[in-house]
């Protein structure tokens, strides 16, 4: 795609950040009388609405573990079907957080692509809360349908591009584990904005209390939880992360049993990414497959959305729906600045004060800007040390959308899904349009009636944006229509896996 994205990382921050956002950040603010109040009741942040859909998602959630943990009482005697089984019930549990409010689920829901559920979230917010329901993040959830197949990240020198990953940013890289994806999931536990615990040994604690502790023991043997717990592990483990910077692992555990638990931890993420590849996750069923088997057939508007996928609207350049040795995945695992305008409801933009526990998530408050692919490589992770690649990179930020296919889309014309690293987008088709028009509208003024049909608000970041694939693509509204429609076959569930 080449290079994918990117400010560079040393720019003034505050001089991208104009107005709109600033007054957006003072009115989150606005809404839950002070900004110290950060950290404390979940109703001073989620309006009703909200409270009302997370209420039924966790309903659900509930009743899936529940069946979940029915078949681990009598589990399959698959080994591959057994880690499968254990991933799903970790997936499911809302007892790995700290106040054991919240499954990684929350935010990956089977009904929208395994991605967020809460359509007033998507609507407003495009983040989601954590375990500490007045902390958000600063991006929307990604899906993690087709994840796995995402390779170890490294330099394509032919491609001048940097492949692979996952995350928006890239920084479950997969070189430690030789899997991005289970990487990916030992992020959220500890993250002080998701799942909130303050040590990674306290998701281990809690999983030895589960029911499906057996079965792990049986998949990866009993010296995963032959660890001595201190006698204060749970109330250490009910403490919001972060930790404190003088005892950044809180759970005081002998130099061997540090070691015991960072392998169980090791051995957690990769079940749950055996579950994400699974086909239950990552199904191949969608009518795009199904045309593809000579099993169904596009409609004609189907039919010229693709010809326009593949040709006029560029889409195959970066989204590629397979070739010799590919599966049509919809992606070519690097990441692009597309030029996103920032968006101003993102809860994040307004926790720049300490909350209750003394933590700030966003000390920049307005001024922040995203650092994406860049930031991570800058801040800490550096792919090599020194290298030439690291040198091109470096100073970079990214501002990313990455495509992973029919876990991106969903047909249901009620539910709102938010798309883009920051859920500006609300539905395919704004999307679509951007791509088409956003070098060719004009800027939008403050609160201006024709965002997102007749003009566009600035990108977050201008520098490295993508202007080869995408921008002023000159097509019609009748073809914009076509794209969408084609990519709505993208959806998984249009036939049974059986029928694969």
């Amino acid at each position: 795609m080449g290079p994918f994205s990117g400010v560079m990382f040393l720019l003034t921050r505050s001089r991208r950040m104009n107005a709109r956002i600033a007054a957006a950040a003072i009115a989150i603010v606005a809404t839950v009388g002070s900004a110290a109040v950060w950290g404390q009741q979940p109703s001073d942040t989620l309006s009703l609405p909200a409270l009302k859909e997370i209420t039924e998602i966790e309903a659900e959630i509930d009743r899936i573990e529940a069946e979940t943990l029915e078949r681990v009482a009598a589990p399959p005697n698959n080994e591959v079907q057994q880690i499968e089984l254990l991933g799903k019930a970790m997936l499911y549990d809302k007892q790995l957080s700290v106040n054991r409010n919240e499954a990684c689920a929350f935010c990956h829901m089977p009904e929208m692509g395994f991605t967020g559920p809460v359509s007033e979230l998507n609507r407003t917010t495009g983040s989601y809360p954590g375990s500490v329901r007045t902390r958000f993040s600063n991006r929307k959830p990604q899906s993690h349908a087709y994840a796995p197949l995402s390779p170890v990240l490294h330099y394509n020198p032919g491609q001048g591009d940097l492949v692979g990953g996952n995350f928006w940013d890239m920084r479950a890289t997969g070189r430690r584990l030789g899997n991005p994806a289970a990487e990916q999931a030992e992020g959220p536990p500890t993250n002080p904005v998701e799942m909130g615990l303050p040590d990674f040994a306290c998701a281990v604690y809690r999983t030895s209390q589960r029911p499906y502790r057996a079965l792990f023991e049986g998949v990866w043997g009993a010296q995963a939880f032959a660890i001595e717990w201190p006698s204060d592990v749970e109330h250490v483990c009910s403490q919001p992360g972060p930790p404190p910077a003088n005892d950044p692992m809180p759970v005081h555990l002998t130099e061997l049993d540090r070691g015991r638990a960072a392998a169980t931890f090791d051995q957690m993420a990769q079940s749950i990414a055996n579950y994400e590849v699974s086909g239950e996750v990552t199904a191949f069923t969608s009518k795009f497959d199904a045309v593809l088997a000579n099993k169904a057939q596009f409609t004609p508007q189907e039919q010229v959305g693709y010809a326009l996928f593949r040709g006029k609207a560029k889409c195959n350049n970066c989204h590629r729906d397979g070739g010799p040795g590919e599966d049509p995945l919809f992606t070519d695992f690097t990441a692009s600045n597309i030029g996103t305008p920032a968006n101003p409801m993102l809860p994040y933009y307004a926790e720049q004060q300490p909350d209750a526990r003394g933590y700030a998530a966003n000390p920049e408050g307005a001024k922040y800007v995203d650092p994406g692919v860049g930031g991570f490589l800058t801040e800490r992770n550096l792919l090599s040390h020194p290298s030439a690649v690291d040198a091109r990179w470096r100073p970079l930020t990214a501002e990313n959308i990455r495509c992973q296919r029919c876990a991106m889309w969903t047909n249901d014309p009620i539910q709102v899904k938010a798309y883009g690293h920051n859920g500006y987008f609300k539905n395919l088709k704004s999307i679509v349009h951007f791509y088409n028009t956003r070098d060719v509208l004009r800027r939008c003024g403050p609160n201006d009636p024709g965002e997102g049909t007749t003009c566009w608000p600035a990108p977050e970041s201008t520098d490295n944006m993508n202007t080869k694939f995408m921008g002023r693509l000159g097509l019609s509204d009748e073809e914009e229509n076509a794209l969408v429609s084609f990519m709505q076959t993208l959806t998984d569930g249009f036939m049974s896996r059986d029928q694969r």
